[in-house]
């Protein structure tokens, strides 16, 4: 709390790339993109240099900064093996960068204070990317017919994770929460995207789950779950009946398969096609299998599916197809970038530290419920879970906002379980012994 300066760090590092978008090739929107990143840079920087330090070791703790460091500097090593150009690279790199530094600065035993102004300052940028990102998709497609995935902010799960975190464990309602929430509801009726409704159904089974220590509690937190579902359901119907064309986009996204010669969705052939082509890339040789392509290396789609996209695509369109990006699969696309050895340290590490975190959370909310930072956990927990929840339908950690978002959250859930570990540590097991035992030990004469 030494740092006076503290608190305008924090939102100079959240802030700026919340305003981030999809920039065109002119030179002025290049460097627009490199002004919003600097200052992130910058007082990401200055965070770290001033953050508090740990005096104890945790083991949660140095497994996920093992696992990031070894993705990153793991990236260099495959880079200079495949030799991939260096420009897009770098581009596929930055949001892996920005991930590892906003967990850096997250993952330190901040004062209370502080971490209520990470907190706030993240939910604020997370609310601003959600508004900017659909004004901006909005104005610059026009129709709803044609916006899709362009007015879905990055962290647009992340913000659902908070929300549901304040409905459903702590039952906090407020008119502003309620609007809001109800407004990420109608963006994803007009997005036309199942993916993301999945992952809001999955958060919002989570946060029940979360939310209830017995049996009663967890029969409760259902039917707040519940309730929040149908008022769910009548933004959806209002919204459908007052925006027209909304219905009919939906009617014919499920149903999407039978519209075409193939029978079979286009959407998931194409990812199935995208992954199929990395796996192929991976399995070409040992040491693509080992060490991976390399993070901006080009892929294809796998021409053993371009059967199922008859009427959909021509031949020289399909065979055109030329990515560099992060892969619309997180998963995959790790294992693409790093191959074994570098490529799935990230994604184990995610899903070991969040399990693990899942559980403890449940077991301080039935035994130390008032335990300081046990709801910074919780909020941690969900936009931490937010992560898989947006794989389902692309890879998360493809934009920089989300990056650092993911970074940052990933960090406080880190931190904060680390501080509540020496502050309310796990029962040890007790040694028992039968009681014949224990009686033959004291009438044993001695030697």
């Amino acid at each position: 709390m030494r740092n006076q300066h503290a608190s305008l760090w924090i939102w100079m590092f959240l802030f700026p790339l919340s305003l981030d978008y999809k920039a065109s090739e002119d030179a002025s929107s290049h460097l627009l993109q490199i002004l919003l990143v600097v200052p992130v840079l910058g007082a990401g920087l200055i965070l770290i240099l001033i953050a508090p330090r740990f005096q104890g070791r945790s083991k949660m703790r140095a497994f996920v900064t093992c696992a990031l460091a070894l993705t990153i500097v793991g990236s260099v090593v495959t880079q200079l093996l495949q030799g991939n150009d260096f420009g897009n690279y770098l581009r596929v790199l930055l949001p892996f960068m920005l991930f590892v530094l906003g967990y850096k600065v997250a993952n330190s035993p901040w004062h209370e204070q502080r971490v209520s102004q990470i907190e706030k300052a993240l939910f604020w940028a997370n609310v601003v990317c959600l508004i900017f990102t659909f004004v901006y998709g909005m104005a610059t497609v026009g129709g709803v017919e044609n916006v899709r995935y362009r007015i879905v902010s990055s962290t647009f799960l992340v913000l659902q994770g908070v929300l549901l975190h304040e409905f459903v464990i702590t039952k906090h309602f407020t008119k502003f929460t309620v609007l809001l929430f109800a407004g990420t509801v109608v963006i994803e009726l007009l997005s036309v995207t199942r993916s993301l409704l999945l992952g809001t159904a999955l958060l919002l089974a989570l946060a029940t789950w979360m939310g209830a220590s017995s049996m009663h509690s967890l029969i409760r937190s259902g039917l707040r779950a519940a309730v929040i579902g149908l008022i769910c359901g009548g933004v959806v119907m209002a919204a459908a009946s007052y925006i027209p064309g909304v219905a009919e986009h939906w009617t014919n996204r499920i149903f999407a398969s039978k519209n075409t010669e193939s029978g079979k969705d286009p959407t998931t052939i194409t990812r199935l096609a995208e992954m199929k082509d990395q796996y192929d890339q991976i399995m070409s040789s040992t040491d693509a299998l080992l060490f991976g392509k390399g993070y901006g290396h080009y892929y294809r789609y796998s021409p053993a599916y371009l059967p199922d996209l008859t009427g959909q695509i021509s031949e020289k369109d399909f065979y055109a197809i030329h990515e560099w990006f992060a892969g619309h699969n997180f998963w995959v696309y790790q294992l693409f970038a790093g191959g074994i050895v570098f490529g799935l340290a990230l994604p184990l590490a995610l899903l070991f530290a969040l399990i693990k975190c899942c559980m403890a959370y449940r077991r301080w909310r039935a035994t130390a419920p008032d335990a300081l930072y046990l709801p910074v956990m919780g909020r941690a927990i969900l936009m931490v879970a937010a992560l898989p929840a947006t794989s389902i339908g692309g890879n998360p950690l493809g934009q920089r906002f989300a990056g650092l978002v993911f970074g940052v959250a990933l960090g406080l859930m880190v931190s904060v379980y680390a501080q509540l570990q020496r502050a309310h540590p796990a029962p040890r097991p007790r040694r028992t012994m039968s009681m014949n035992a224990a009686a033959y030990t004291k009438l044993e004469p001695s030697a």
